[in-house]
């Protein structure tokens, strides 16, 4: 079985003898979809808590203390999450099962995920709080971390540019749900675990139907040392050079992200002196998901037309310093809406054009779980140093210009290095 085929790995004994080719059949709607709503689910149950659930609980705690309990729980899961990306890629890895080797960790994740959402609706301290969320973490980026190699594993390299984007819209979908929920419950968290935990379940169940995952045969699976894993890790920037310049600019990129969206219900609530910071968290995600679905399709399909990824990822890049500079220097209901549209505007493009020029550098398709789970320790390392670099500015160090005026300098230095690439146009 090809990607896209009639036919899923199920039951086909000749599956794994192409679990490791590179993919040339065209993938079907179905599958997309299916792929787009697990990314839904999982960004719900992501950006739900971090944008205002996660931030509703600190209050609820201690509203002198909330930004550094927000801080010290985001950065827990995110550490969390810098392990549990690559394990649950290099188990998905190595998986013999009738069922494929990604979609019994989309499903393990999910549910890890869910019960520890429903969890934290009863969380009675911050020290719970934080493991709950730890667990969230664990569980959805385990499921992330198998959906994400199912694309290399099934879409060929023509296509990856339009499922990328569309696979972005899902992210974004996703983001913008978790905000929804975050206004719609009014302040009752436990409610918004919830909804958020209803969301990751129903993204999740159609992939288990439509997923057409390839099996892997039982003489193709590497064994599994604890030592290996371990090793696994580092993935020399001398032998893969464009894989490491890959990953610095993807990490470098989402550090200025996460600096910009981390404090973003309290700047609307401190800063821009909002009276609704839940809702205007609301208004502001939905202007950026708009424009981020448009120019992550736009974008997408036009990378894949011309053949060429970076000068796209250079260019969305600036844009996306650009709006870090807009809030910074327009601290107002009106700055932050302009940003945000800016935010979007470039975001887009580049969740679509990076993603498939990072599946270009992947050292190999026996390892391509692992391979993208180090990739997503780009996305998830942020987590744990945002709130280390934000919680100082913002408190000692000149408040939310000085914060975002850091975050602009370090999205372009991502925007730099994507120049030394030099196995993709």
């Amino acid at each position: 079985m090809v990607a896209g085929s009639e036919t899923g790995s199920q039951g086909n004994p000749t599956a794994g003898s192409v679990a490791l080719t590179e993919p040339t059949v065209t993938v079907r709607h179905r599958w997309t979809t299916s792929v787009v709503l697990v990314n839904v689910g999982i960004n719900a149950a992501f950006f739900g808590p971090i944008q205002v659930l996660l931030g509703q609980q600190a209050i609820h705690f201690s509203e002198p203390g909330k930004e550094g309990i927000l801080a010290l729980v985001t950065g827990a899961g995110a550490a969390v999450s810098l392990v549990a990306n690559p394990l649950f890629g290099t188990f998905s890895d190595r998986t013999v099962s009738r069922f494929g080797r990604r979609v019994p960790w989309v499903f393990i994740g999910a549910l890890l995920g869910t019960i520890g959402l429903l969890g934290l609706t009863v969380a009675p301290s911050v020290a719970a709080m934080t493991l709950l969320w730890c667990l969230v973490q664990l569980g959805c980026n385990g499921a992330l971390a198998a959906i994400t190699a199912a694309v290399p594993d099934q879409v060929p390299i023509r296509q990856r540019g339009s499922i990328g984007g569309l696979a972005s819209m899902g992210t974004v979908v996703g983001i913008l749900f978790g905000a929804a929920i975050g206004a719609v419950v009014a302040g009752n968290f436990a409610l918004g675990y919830v909804l958020c935990a209803v969301a990751l379940v129903a993204g999740m169940v159609p992939y288990l139907f439509f997923s057409n995952d390839q099996t892997l045969h039982p003489s193709q699976r590497p064994l599994f040392t604890w030592a290996a894993f371990a090793k696994g890790f580092w993935i020399s920037p001398r032998r893969y050079p464009d894989f490491g310049w890959a990953w610095i600019t993807r990490f470098l990129v989402n550090v200025g992200n996460h600096l910009v969206t981390l404090y973003l219900l309290f700047f609307l609530r401190d800063a821009v002196g909002f009276k609704n910071p839940e809702f205007g968290v609301l208004i502001l995600t939905g202007i950026y998901a708009v424009l981020t679905l448009v120019t992550a399709i736009i974008g997408g399909r036009w990378t894949d037309k011309v053949g060429r990824r970076k000068p796209f990822v250079i260019g969305s890049s600036i844009i996306i310093a650009v709006s870090a500079l807009i809030l910074a220097f327009w601290p107002t209901w009106t700055g932050a809406v302009v940003g945000s549209a800016v935010l979007g505007i470039g975001y887009g493009a580049y969740l679509a054009v990076d993603f498939a020029l990072l599946t270009q550098v992947l050292p190999s398709a026996g390892s391509r779980g692992k391979d993208l789970g180090v990739i997503n320790v780009a996305n998830s390392l942020p987590q744990v140093i945002a709130p280390v670099i934000a919680y100082p500015l913002v408190s000692m160090f000149g408040g939310y210009v000085t914060l975002y005026v850091v975050a602009a300098v370090i999205g372009l230095l991502g925007a730099v290095f994507v120049v030394r690439i030099k196995g993709v146009d």
